[in-house]
């Protein structure tokens, strides 16, 4: 059995809640365009914004993967970058887990109006590597890339 944990150690951990989703179907490039997107907001603000980005009312700055990605109008004013994309699917799924996370800290009795997002990372998770024949012989790759999200709150 494989080990893991949280890639953030800390020591009082009665004021916070943490959540984890594994192995999900979107590449970690753009799982951590969302993650640096939420990061260090409050947890509401957090799901309003990628409630947006579901509707594509508003997109994501794409800071690091970047090439060839159009200008967004209202990034730049917001986010101060003009480039950015609506990660429609890696919002759903990161907004399912900023809800677990809500519901963990709640079990804990933590207030969630208070609750600010101090920790999210994305992480590279496990590749389905397959292929698919061509003509004369050669083979195309079809490979699937995961991703394993986490995700601490704290309250203030």
């Amino acid at each position: 059995m494989p080990r893991w944990g949280y890639s953030l150690k800390l020591r009082d951990e009665s004021r916070i809640a943490k959540a984890m989703m594994w192995d999900v179907p979107v590449h970690p490039k753009v799982m951590r365009e969302v993650a640096a997107a939420i990061r260090g907001m409050r947890l509401r603000e957090a799901e309003d914004f990628l409630e947006r980005v579901i509707e594509k009312r508003e997109a994501v700055p794409f800071r690091r993967a970047h090439g060839k990605q159009a200008h967004r109008r209202g990034l730049a004013d917001r986010w101060g970058w003009p480039i950015g994309r609506y990660p429609v699917k890696a919002a759903r799924y990161m907004l399912k887990l900023l809800k677990n996370v809500e519901n963990n800290a709640e079990d804990k009795g933590l207030e969630v109006e208070r609750l600010r997002i101090i920790h999210v990372a994305a992480h590279k998770g496990v590749t389905l590597k397959r292929w698919m024949p061509r003509a004369y012989g050669r083979a195309s790759p079809k490979f699937r890339v995961h991703s394993h999200v986490e995700v601490v709150v704290r309250e203030e």
